[in-house]
C-alpha cells in the first residue's frame, strides 16, 4: 500500500556503508523520476549518480547533514550512504517551476528506494561551488539537490507533536530518531 510506504520513508542519515550498491539500482531509481510529473513537461532536471568509494567521499565533503542535531556533523565512517544522487536544472530547459519538479522527482526516488529495502536522506544543505568544483558540473547546470542512499542502519519513527508544539527531530539514548508530526485536525484548516 502506498501509505504504508510513505510512512517508512523517512530522511535516514545512517547507512551499512558497506553494504555497496550498483549502478544499475540507481538508474533505476533516477528513471521512476523521469517517469514522474513535470510542469510543462520541459524535463529539465539532470542527474549525476555515484557508487564510486572516493566520489561518495568527495561529495560527503560538501554536505550538512541535519541541522536540529547541533553535536552531530553527519555519519561516521562505516555509516556512510554507499550512493548518491545529484539533482541538478538544465538552465536551458527550466522555468519558475523547477523546485516542483525537484520535490516530485526526489519523492519518487526515496520511495522507489524504500521499496527495495533502501533509505536515503534529501540534502539541501551543500556546498555548492566546492560541488561543481569537485565533480566538474557545468555551469548550465544548476545543482538543487543531493540525494544520500544506502541500506538503513538506523530507526526512524513518527510520533505526534508534543505539548511543546516542537517539531524538531531528535534521537533518544537508543540512536532512534523521532521525527514529530502535526495531527491531522491541525492542518486541515477548512472543509465543506
Amino acid at each position: 500500500m502506498i501509505a504504508d510506504l510513505i510512512k517508512k520513508n523517512r530522511s535516514f542519515r545512517r547507512f551499512y556503508q558497506d553494504r555497496v550498491l550498483d549502478l544499475e539500482t540507481l538508474i533505476s531509481l533516477v528513471d521512476l523520476a523521469r517517469l514522474s510529473a513535470s510542469a510543462a513537461n520541459l524535463q529539465p532536471l539532470r542527474y549525476i549518480i555515484s557508487v564510486d568509494s572516493q566520489k561518495n567521499l568527495d561529495i560527503f565533503s560538501c554536505l550538512g547533514w541535519a541541522g536540529y542535531l547541533k553535536d552531530w556533523n553527519g555519519p561516521q565512517e562505516g555509516e556512510r550512504p554507499s550512493g548518491y544522487i545529484i539533482i541538478l536544472s538544465d538552465s536551458e530547459k527550466a522555468n519558475d517551476y523547477v523546485g516542483y519538479d525537484c520535490g516530485i522527482a526526489s519523492q519518487s526516488i526515496l520511495l522507489g528506494a524504500r521499496e527495495k529495502g533502501l533509505a536515503g536522506c534529501m540534502i539541501a544543505s551543500i556546498k555548492r561551488q566546492q560541488l561543481r568544483s569537485l565533480l566538474n558540473i557545468d555551469v548550465r547546470f544548476k545543482i538543487l539537490l543531493v540525494i544520500a542512499i544506502g541500506e538503513p542502519k538506523e530507526e526512524v519513527v513518527i510520533e505526534t507533536v508534543g505539548s511543546d508544539n516542537s517539531i524538531r527531530y531528535w534521537r533518544d539514548s537508543a540512536g532512534v530518531h523521532h521525527v514529530p508530526k502535526r495531527n491531522l485536525k491541525d492542518i486541515i484548516i477548512d472543509s465543506y
